[in-house]
């Protein structure tokens, strides 16, 4: 496996992976920002990049995320959470097909180890509230507005 650490407005993003796909994505408030960028996770590094500058909405590089079938379902299912839109825990577990595994689904999402490329930070309670998140929820809020289709000022 290789590591790179990049600069982004919410912290140190911590890329892991091989030729076989990324298979975490990480953020801190703390670290050191990587020299050289492995050929295995450049496409990654530069998607991410793009991201924070407005110029991309989605991700398609490699993905090798390590979990148990049940949390790659749920992970898998967040790519279908539209750029600019949520979901909640509730809607999630309908989707996936089963409405008494909201408390699982949530589990799943707080385990979720593609920071962003996965989007658990568009998923919301049912009341709209920003419910867990492993990034904190000050991030959470970050996301959710940097991909808000208004000019508002803040959505929470």
């Amino acid at each position: 496996m290789e590591t790179v650490h990049i600069k982004t407005p919410l912290g140190i993003a911590t890329i892991v992976g091989n030729h076989d796909g990324v298979s975490s994505v990480s953020v801190s408030d703390e670290g050191v920002v990587s020299d050289v960028i492995p050929e295995s996770l450049q496409e990654a590094v530069t998607q991410l990049t793009d991201y924070f500058n407005f110029k991309r909405i989605a991700f398609d590089f490699k993905l090798n995320p390590q979990g148990t079938a049940f949390q790659q379902r749920v992970w898998l299912s967040l790519r279908d959470i539209p750029f600019g839109k949520t979901r909640t825990y509730l809607e999630q577990a309908k989707i996936l097909g089963d409405v008494k595994a909201i408390r699982a689904v949530a589990a799943a999402n707080g385990k979720n180890p593609l920071w962003i490329v996965l989007p658990c930070h568009r998923v919301i309670g049912s009341d709209g509230s920003l419910t867990g998140y492993a990034g904190g929820l000050w991030r959470k809020k970050w996301l959710l507005e940097h991909e808000s289709p208004s000019s508002q000022q803040s959505l929470f």
